[in-house]
């Protein structure tokens, strides 16, 4: 990972949501279709574990995503995202939903999207991201861009600064190891 930049670093600080979209971010965008018309998906196995060492130091995760297939529902259960919003054309609605749900503000949610349709979410909140493959004008928008690309170690970037900047990396880690220890 790069060093981050003072401003991004005081940008990670008050985050306590970070919300991803789902294709093109935790799949590299790519749709394998069956001749029944069944779609195949990818998710690198480092973008869950990062999700799930994120939940565990303390960041609530939500997923906002226009897709609506059965993959994508089971991917969420494994990973135990509890904040999923699928079909969503407009996001907006979902992240006011979320925002109230949480009772966060503006500037303590994350969005790490790579399309038009992640633009309104990514307007409003404090700290916009996108993967190194996003679309022109989403780069253009976004405080940053990961190193690496949507699907393949993007989400995981992300988690690990996060945990880097709030200090939280052996936490998480404990957390996932001995999810009965009270730490």
């Amino acid at each position: 990972m790069n060093q981050l930049s003072s401003h991004i670093i005081e940008k990670i600080k008050p985050i306590k949501c970070l919300i991803c979209d789902v294709d093109g971010v935790l799949t590299n965008g790519i749709l394998y279709m069956a001749d029944d018309g069944s779609e195949l998906k990818a998710f690198h196995v480092h973008d869950g574990m990062g999700l799930k060492f994120l939940m565990k130091s303390g960041i609530h995760v939500a997923v906002i995503t226009t897709s609506q297939t059965a993959l994508i529902d089971h991917r969420m259960k494994q990973l135990g995202i509890q904040h999923y919003y699928k079909g969503q054309v407009s996001k907006l609605e979902a992240y006011k939903d979320l925002k109230e749900k949480l009772q966060l503000q503006d500037h303590e949610f994350a969005y790490i999207g790579d399309d038009w349709p992640d633009w309104e979410v990514m307007e409003k909140v404090g700290l916009k991201i996108t993967v190194a493959d996003a679309t022109t004008k989403i780069q253009q928008l976004a405080d940053w861009k990961t190193e690496k690309k949507g699907g393949l170690g993007a989400v995981r970037e992300v988690c690990e600064a996060f945990m880097a900047v709030h200090n939280t990396e052996n936490l998480a880690l404990i957390r996932y190891l001995h999810p009965d220890k009270v730490v």
